[in-house]
């Protein structure tokens, strides 16, 4: 099992640490053996162009649809090194669709 992305923050005197793993069953089963408490949540990842502006244009397209991003961090693809943005955001089917056509879009300039 590879972590693709993560981070890690202080919060209430404890870390908080969020990641996104190849293989979430292996994940699972590491963290029950060593009896972590974790709560599962589904994040809208995106590749997008690793030029200037990228990341603020996405943004900008999610605040346009009025969908707020909780958290974001990033992390890279395992087979290609290419970089992922991993997004918490409440509406993740329609961040994903708006998140894939802004990298379609910018793909293309």
């Amino acid at each position: 099992m590879n972590i693709l992305a993560f981070q890690s923050i202080p919060s209430e005197g404890k870390s908080l640490f969020r990641f996104v793993a190849d293989n979430p069953t292996t994940a699972k089963t590491v963290l029950d053996t060593e009896r972590q408490t974790y709560t599962e949540a589904e994040v809208a990842l995106v590749k997008l162009p690793n030029r200037p502006g990228e990341l603020g244009r996405a943004a900008s397209r999610l605040g346009e649809a009025n969908t707020n991003i909780n958290h974001a961090y990033g992390g890279l693809e395992a087979e290609t090194n290419v970089p992922l943005l991993i997004f918490g955001i409440a509406e993740v089917g329609r961040a994903v669709t708006i998140l894939e056509e802004t990298a379609a879009a910018g793909a293309g300039a």
